[in-house]
């Protein structure tokens, strides 16, 4: 089994920071890569960013420039740095890990529970 958490959301005033953590663990053998998805009050969910195995990144457009996404291989955790954030930033966190897990040669789609940003004065 594994198990993907989420963490580090809360109420910050625009223009703020925040850093969120995804940490995996459990049954991995590899995570090939781990994104980040959003989903704001009425809306859909919508992608964010990327980071994969080897420390590539992309990101929305909305966010880039503002946002960092890292890893630390090691801990098989992964983090979401958000700078000069927006109201409209405020939205459901959610990362995603697509591992590998030990004795298969399949990749699995592991989501984190979510966790809650509001920008706000």
């Amino acid at each position: 089994q594994v198990q993907v958490v989420a963490s580090g959301g809360g109420l910050v005033q625009p223009g703020g920071s925040l850093l969120l953590s995804c940490a995996a663990s459990g049954n991995i053998f590899r995570i090939d890569s781990t994104s980040w998805y959003r989903q704001p009050p009425g809306k859909e969910r919508e992608w964010v960013a990327i980071i994969s195995n080897g420390g590539n990144t992309d990101y929305a457009d909305s966010v880039r420039g503002r946002f960092t996404v890292s890893r630390d291989n090691g801990k098989n955790t992964f983090y979401l740095q958000m700078n000069s954030l927006k109201p409209e930033d405020t939205a459901v966190y959610y990362c995603n890990s697509h591992v590998q897990v030990m004795g298969s040669t399949i990749y699995y789609d592991y989501w984190g529970q979510g966790t809650q940003v509001t920008v706000s004065l």
